[in-house]
């Protein structure tokens, strides 16, 4: 069943790096990405904050456990002049690295080096586009212990900031 996203969609992706520097990658069964390597991605849900989707998203796509470090990048779009289309882009280091895919989603899942990424054909657009950079020295770090207050009634508040800046 297709969900109705409405015309703002907020969806969220997650580099994942192992021990040896491999980023993880997936194969989607369906849509724009089918036959081609990509990042494990999906849609932000209700009552949960963006880098807990891309957490999420990691998990069952791929099996892998996962900590979410930062936020690198942020894509945003207009399909067919009438949808908002956003994507959240986290950076993050994998807890395990046996993977077991969501095999009504994903075709395949490996763990690739950036560099062959990079030079792959089959990456997407995107996926060759970041592995060409060290997007760990680009990331926004996660801060999770910032109290927001009551004004807005927050239960969960969570700030990607650059903390290598100086605090005046």
């Amino acid at each position: 069943m297709k969900k109705d996203r409405g015309k703002v969609w907020l969806g969220v992706a997650a580099v994942i790096e192992n021990h040896a520097g491999e980023w993880l990658v997936v194969e989607k069964t369906y849509g724009g990405l089918k036959g081609r390597w990509s990042l494990p991605a999906g849609f932000v849900q209700q009552a949960e904050t963006a880098d807990m989707a891309a957490q999420r998203e990691v998990k069952e796509e791929t099996g892998i456990d996962c900590t979410i470090q930062g936020l690198i990048g942020f894509r945003t779009g207009v399909i067919r002049e009438d949808i908002s289309d956003n994507m959240a882009i986290f950076y993050g280091k994998a807890l395990t690295e046996h993977i077991q895919i969501q095999e009504d989603e994903i075709l395949a899942a490996f763990w690739i080096a950036p560099d062959k990424l990079a030079k792959d054909a089959k990456s997407s657009v995107m996926l060759a586009e970041m592995s060409a950079y060290h997007v760990q020295q680009h990331q926004l770090d996660l801060w999770t212990d910032i109290d927001p207050g009551k004004v807005f009634g927050y239960t969960t508040y969570h700030l990607f900031f650059n903390q290598h800046g100086n605090k005046q």
